[in-house]
């Protein structure tokens, strides 16, 4: 008789962070660098795409390549250090990095001095950092902020893929076991005793057999970057770009973004395995076990964040289209 068992993937043996893994000149380079250029090059495209589409055009002033270039090696700049300085000291739980602030921009293990780059980055933090660096520009480049935010929330989507996928090729930030066919095993994910009920309930539902003598599992999980790179990008993006030739203010594409971004990223956090040393910020059936989804009211930190976001676009989209309506009443 035929059988689809067993109902789980696993993660493929080639997959490397390292582009180049064992040749000592190249292992510096990875997958996640190379997938941030492909997100920032991206994004670039389709601002500059904007651009010479007269977007971002004032009666006063035209938008130009160096204005682009400008613009978003600004927002660039603050996302990273945002990203890198939330990531540090929100998420780690070490205290290390209040104690010792230098050490967030310290590219090297304290202990083993080998080059680590700038491991952890949260995307909360770039979103606040790069849209400080947004807002600087415009101010003193005296461009019309809104109008420019609408235009980088329009291109930035899309980049997101790509960093979503780097972090599928890193091995990281993969979901909660499930019982899915396209489960994945990822090699860094925790193991479980085979003898708990509960694990051998699920490797019986997904035809898994440990290997003989041993005495933990390691159970398959959402591959939650690759849902992220789908919906917080591609299809945002493609929502957003629909949209941005039918906005019927400045400002209401960021709106929408935050929103978007905030509502989807909200959802897919039930797939997506929080921090294990953060847990739950709030807890309803005392769920300690990050790995598991037992009930809809444990909140992860990532969140609580996206709440504040889906809040915050809704308290900005109403402001912007008041302003916009009293401006249009009065005729100026």
């Amino acid at each position: 008789m035929f059988s689809t068992l067993p109902l789980y993937i696993e993660y493929p043996k080639w997959i490397h962070p390292e582009l180049f893994p064992g040749v000592p000149v190249l292992s510096l380079i990875r997958w996640y660098g190379l997938m941030y250029i492909f997100a920032f090059a991206t994004a670039f495209l389709l601002l500059r795409k904007q651009q010479r589409a007269g977007d971002l055009d004032t009666p006063d002033k035209k938008a130009t390549d160096d204005d682009i270039f400008s613009f978003i090696a600004w927002g660039i700049v603050g996302l990273l250090l945002g990203a890198r300085i939330f990531s540090t000291l929100v998420y780690d739980t070490s205290g290390v990095y209040w104690k010792k602030p230098w050490l967030i921009f310290w590219p090297f293990d304290t202990t083993t001095k080998k080059f680590t780059g700038l491991a952890g980055m949260s995307y909360h933090g770039g979103f606040i950092g790069g849209l400080l660096g947004m807002i600087i520009w415009c101010k003193v480049h005296k461009r019309p902020l809104w109008k420019w935010i609408d235009a980088m929330a329009a291109s930035i989507p899309l980049g997101f893929t790509f960093g979503r996928i780097g972090n599928f090729m890193n091995g990281e930030l993969f979901g909660r076991i499930t019982t899915v066919p396209w489960g994945i095993k990822f090699p860094a994910a925790k193991k479980f005793p085979v003898n708990q009920e509960w694990v051998q309930a699920i490797m019986d539902k997904i035809g898994m057999v440990a290997e003989e003598g041993s005495k933990l599992v390691n159970l398959p999980r959402h591959p939650s970057q690759l849902y992220e790179a789908l919906f917080e990008g591609l299809v945002l993006w493609c929502i957003l770009w629909f949209l941005r030739k039918k906005k019927p203010f400045d400002g209401f594409i960021g709106a929408c973004y935050t929103i978007g971004y905030g509502l989807f990223r909200f959802i897919i956090e039930y797939f997506r395995e929080p921090d294990s040393d953060l847990g739950y910020r709030i807890s309803f059936d005392g769920n300690k076990e990050t790995a598991l989804n037992t009930s809809l009211l444990n909140i992860s930190t990532g969140q609580i964040f996206c709440t504040c976001m889906i809040i915050g676009g809704l308290a900005l989209m109403l402001t912007l289209w008041i302003l916009h309506k009293r401006k249009k009443e009065s005729g100026s």
